[in-house]
């Protein structure tokens, strides 16, 4: 297997997407080479889009092996199950846990996979032509150092201090339930203050990484806490009691296991064959990210992901504007996101998993597994609806035309 990227950077800063990660940590293979490449120009400086590197990436791989699959007549699950590895192939670390054959099997399962006609062009309603197909995702845990505190008061409430960010991911709620469960009381009884740069110091809310960075320093300042106040019979003091914590040393220590969510994606597509027009009818995700500590939240966040991996295949684009050297794109109506119109049926599911080698709250972060792999398991669908390999995204209705008539 060789994975090999290019990528640009700017004249004053050097960012490379490193596209090629996910091929060290996917399947067996005796060899393997990834390389980057990077090459300075007159451009703005790009940065991280959907989930760094991992979904381009392996909309290139999950493609190349969605062709190998059709190369031996095989099913294209199957061959991702076959190739399995027992570790890190990269690494040769043990993985900390690795369900993607359930999640697999058990999308397989939900989807109705096993009545696929895998011959391509093989199903039609008119002049569309239907096709389904599978990618698999994969992203790292990443954890950063933080510190947090928390605090008793004279009522009987609870006060968690940690200047953590909220993007709307439901971060207060999910910190709240950490700490009650560290606390042992009622969610009610606590309070979360986060989003301030008088608060405790904590990492930035991006890479997956927000709730297994902040929680592992709230579990720890609230297992402190509960501590100290174990067996106290003197009533409180005006200010309360407070416990601190900081993960620095162990949060960024090296693991000896490999670490990384995985999850598995199922598309099917329709594609007008005379205007060229791709909709997609169903997706469907599961995956294998940890603990979920919020099945709420955590539903919102996959299923976001797979309508931000959604727009990457069919309608989000951009040009670039030879003379400028910027993008000619600036707003919503020349760069388009899917709206209601454009999204289909998303099912989003999970594997339980207990993985003791992540952080106290045992969370892997789900924030971009839920993109990384649905623009792939889109290309795929498409290609069995058509049985032309299209290389390029977004697959608007101009290049399926010229790929039909070719």
């Amino acid at each position: 297997m060789t994975h090999e990227i290019v990528t640009h950077s700017s004249r004053i800063k050097e960012f490379v997407e490193q596209a090629a990660v996910p091929a060290r940590v996917m399947y067996a293979t005796p060899n393997s080479r990834t390389m980057h490449r990077v090459v300075r120009l007159d451009v703005p400086s790009p940065s991280w889009m959907r989930a760094p590197g991992e979904s381009p990436g392996m909309y290139a791989l999950e493609s190349a092996m969605d062709e190998l699959a059709a190369a031996l007549g095989m099913d294209p699950v199957r061959l991702r199950l076959l190739n399995e590895p027992e570790r890190e192939p990269d690494s040769g670390k043990p993985f900390s846990s690795r369900h993607l054959t359930e999640c697999l099997e058990e999308g397989a399962r939900r989807f109705g996979w096993e009545h696929r006609d895998p011959r391509p062009r093989s199903r039609a309603e008119g002049h569309l032509l239907v096709g389904t197909g599978v990618a698999a995702a994969t992203y790292p845990v990443l954890v950063q150092p933080s510190t947090a505190e928390a605090r008793a008061l004279p009522d009987g409430t609870f006060v968690v201090r940690v200047n953590a960010t909220d993007i709307g991911t439901g971060a207060r709620t999910v910190l709240t339930q950490v700490a009650a469960d560290a606390l042992g009381v009622a969610l009610d009884r606590v309070r979360t203050e986060i989003g301030d740069s008088d608060l405790p110091s904590a990492s930035l809310a991006g890479g997956s990484s927000g709730t297994a960075s902040w929680g592992w320093a709230v579990h720890d300042a609230c297992t402190a806490l509960a501590g100290s106040l174990a067996g106290r019979t003197a009533s409180l003091p005006d200010e309360g009691v407070s416990a601190h914590a900081d993960t620095a040393g162990r949060a960024d220590a090296e693991s000896p296991y490999a670490r990384h969510a995985f999850g598995a994606h199922f598309a099917e597509v329709t594609v007008d064959s005379l205007t060229g027009e791709v909709r997609v009818r169903r997706l469907l995700g599961v995956f294998a990210a940890g603990r979920i500590l919020n099945a709420r939240t955590a539903r919102s966040q996959f299923v976001g992901g797979m309508v931000m991996g959604l727009g990457m295949a069919l309608t989000e684009g951009s040009t670039m504007d030879a003379a400028f050297g910027d993008f000619t794109e600036s707003d919503l109506a020349s760069y388009h996101v899917p709206a209601h119109a454009d999204v289909p049926a998303v099912e989003a599911h999970w594997i339980d998993e207990d993985d003791a080698h992540l952080n106290p709250v045992g969370g892997k972060g789900i924030g971009e597994i839920g993109n990384v792999g649905t623009a792939a398991a889109i290309g795929n669908a498409v290609h069995h609806a058509t049985g032309v390999r299209f290389r390029d995204l977004p697959l608007t209705p101009d290049r399926i035309l010229t790929g039909l008539r070719g």
